[in-house]
């Protein structure tokens, strides 16, 4: 599998004047954590004079890379005693400062999106350095596709089903590592740098053809506005409780509106595509009974293959979406835990 170059990282952000005074270094080039988890992005000062670490001329800025590497978003910035955190992550991050050459960011209530590159850029003066340090989650890529059917998704509608299903839109690096998994689909669907990607384990005609090898089949970068695709969506751990009902009292299945009704009478609420599929990867869920979803879908998810239920694989089986009106199945339920 080949990236493509609007993938990577431009090389200026590794390369640091080799008369400056300074170095930083972030020891680990990755860092795996999960949702909801804290987590420490390294870095650390290394200089050839004696200034005390943290003077008054001393600027400390930590930035996120967008997907496609365009342009930084600021998180926290750091001179002396004043320090500003900026967004989503005002309030979540601060400077480890273990000792006077730490500038590692400690980061709280880890979220979905905050997985990606972060730069750390240490300033004295006329000198500065800088390296870069990813941040990465456990968890689960799943296809995603509207009740309209596939490929009626623009970038921006993609976002929005990915968020609405409890989940962020995938990154390449998050496919290639699914791919790796053993995860094979032949549609193509949109990823978080606004290309268009699908991950095939076994080639075969209509995927690229019978001739072609395995890997991820690129697009390319597409138009976001105009042009339509499925998405690739990515989900972490939750905290809560998944679970499935089976029918009410009268010992009847449920039409839309009805297993809605029947998690909020539990105190629940009714589960999304993505906190299924959480359930089923890391979890280990198995239900073999197919259950109304948020999106108006009905799913099961199986862990252990068995006849019946999903044979050949483990999997998250999609039954489709059908009439709301139709009382033919069960609920999924999802109960936060605050």
């Amino acid at each position: 599998v080949e990236r493509t170059p609007s993938l990577q990282v431009p090389c200026s952000l590794y390369r640091h004047d080799d008369t400056s005074r300074i170095t930083v270094t972030t020891e680990q080039a990755k860092i795996i954590t999960a949702r909801g988890a804290n987590a420490t992005l390294p870095c650390r000062l290394d200089r050839d004079i004696e200034d005390a670490f943290g003077g008054t001329n001393m600027r400390i800025k930590w930035t996120k890379l967008s997907p496609d590497y365009s342009k930084e978003i600021d998180v926290l910035v750091s001179m002396g005693f004043h320090k500003k955190t900026y967004g989503d992550f005002q309030d979540r991050v601060y400077l480890q400062e273990a000792d006077e050459n730490d500038a590692s960011l400690v980061f709280s209530e880890i979220r979905l999106e905050d997985f990606g590159k972060y730069k750390c850029e240490v300033i004295d003066g006329m000198d500065d350095a800088t390296d870069v340090v990813s941040l990465e989650l456990e968890g689960v890529v799943f296809p995603y596709s509207p009740r309209l059917g596939r490929y009626n998704l623009n970038f921006h509608d993609a976002k929005k089903a990915c968020k609405d299903q409890d989940a962020t839109v995938a990154s390449f690096d998050q496919l290639y590592d699914a791919w790796k998994g053993g995860f094979d689909w032949c549609n193509a669907g949109w990823l978080n740098d606004g290309s268009v990607q699908y991950p095939i384990t076994t080639p075969r005609g209509p995927c690229g053809g019978n001739n072609t090898a395995p890997g991820l089949r690129n697009y390319g970068l597409r138009d976001k506005d105009r042009s339509l695709y499925d998405v690739f969506c990515f989900t972490s751990n939750f905290t809560g409780r998944f679970y499935y009902i089976n029918s009410n009292i009268n010992g009847t299945k449920f039409t839309y509106d009805e297993a809605i009704q029947a998690c909020h009478e539990e105190g629940a609420e009714i589960a999304k595509v993505g906190q299924m599929f959480a359930a089923w990867k890391l979890l280990g869920y198995d239900q073999c009974d197919a259950g109304w979803l948020a999106d108006g879908s009905v799913r099961y998810p199986i862990s252990n293959p068995r006849r019946r239920c999903s044979p050949t694989e483990a999997a998250v089986r999609f039954v489709g979406f059908p009439d709301k009106k139709h009382r033919l199945f069960g609920a999924y339920c999802f109960q936060p835990f605050y």
